[in-house]
């Protein structure tokens, strides 16, 4: 059935291709002569790989492999470098292939839900034209900071993971609008007041919640390494830093890692205290929650700080 399928689409020079719920356990070697193909359905099957003949479909932009039995991302996808909607769902993929991320940066579109991902790779940033990525039904324990430098991206969708914290960084993608976190281990939020979100779903989260109790502050013993990195960021200007950083690595390794105090503003390299602010989002985002003030993680440099008047930010007490 298959194969008339694709010798008819071979004689009419077909643009697109459907052999969805077809029961293939392989994907005709022929279908990499459709050269002017540019939709190629091929969800609900039992394909465990690609064959290398479809690296030829130039012109391929929408590829459905959802609800298959891949175990790892096909190798052939890294030449498919038109692609812009990719398909993964319901499939039995453990990893992302670095390499394979690499062919595709014209992605725009890309749903891996319902698989067996426990990390994504730094490589993802690679994605440059990535707009909606859907990741839902997995193992994510954490999402890697490179992720927020996918400047095009408008709608991440997270649900139902093992998430604890979000990067800190994701203010940097300022075009989301799209976030969703129900049913993950959340119990703080990074600051989301900078993103100019629509709509927010965090159902589930065993959120923070604003019980206050008194506590006793220990004395601040910071490291060489602290007390030197301090120095470098709050007393360099930046083309200092950057004209350091051009020859020495290792500095800017370290110093990459570095955050700013929310009260003071001053620069610091490891979190010295954990805290949250409580902040209402309901009149700027649509939410579905019943929750309307959510816990907003920050972080400062100092019990100095912490002990400022004025802020609204709140140490974190541990069982």
């Amino acid at each position: 059935m298959a194969d008339s399928l694709v010798l008819r689409a071979l004689r009419g020079n077909a643009r697109h291709l459907d052999l969805g719920g077809k029961k293939l356990r392989r994907v005709p070697k022929a279908v990499g002569r459709l050269q002017a193909l540019t939709r190629l359905q091929l969800r609900n099957n039992l394909i465990t790989e690609l064959p290398a003949e479809l690296q030829a479909l130039d012109n391929l932009t929408d590829l459905n492999l959802g609800n298959n039995s891949l175990e790892a991302l096909p190798e052939v996808l890294k030449h498919l470098t038109q692609l812009k909607k990719l398909h993964l769902f319901g499939n039995k993929l453990g990893n992302l292939s670095p390499s394979v991320l690499e062919g595709l940066g014209n992605l725009v579109f890309l749903n891996l839900n319902d698989n067996k991902l426990t990390t994504l790779p730094a490589e993802m940033d690679r994605l440059l034209e990535l707009k909606y990525l859907y990741v839902n039904n997995n193992q994510l324990g954490s999402i890697p900071n490179k992720l927020c430098l996918l400047q095009h991206l408008c709608e991440l969708h997270l649900a139902n993971n093992n998430l604890r914290l979000l990067p800190h960084d994701i203010g940097y993608l300022t075009n989301l609008k799209k976030l969703s976190l129900p049913r993950n281990q959340i119990e703080e939020l990074p600051e989301l007041l900078e993103l100019k979100l629509d709509e927010l779903y965090y159902e589930q989260n065993p959120l923070l919640e604003k019980n206050l109790i008194s506590s006793a502050q220990q004395n601040e013993v910071l490291s060489l390494q602290e007390i030197t990195a301090r120095y470098i960021m709050d007393e360099m200007t930046s083309n200092t830093i950057n004209s350091i950083f051009k020859h020495y690595s290792e500095v800017k390794k370290i110093l990459e890692n570095a955050s700013k105090c929310a009260v003071c503003g001053k620069s610091f390299l490891n979190t010295w205290l954990e805290c949250v602010t409580f902040v209402d989002l309901t009149r700027k985002i649509r939410m579905t929650s019943s929750t309307r003030v959510i816990p907003v993680r920050a972080f400062l440099c100092s019990y100095s700080c912490f002990n400022e008047p004025g802020h609204h930010y709140y140490g974190i007490a541990t069982p």
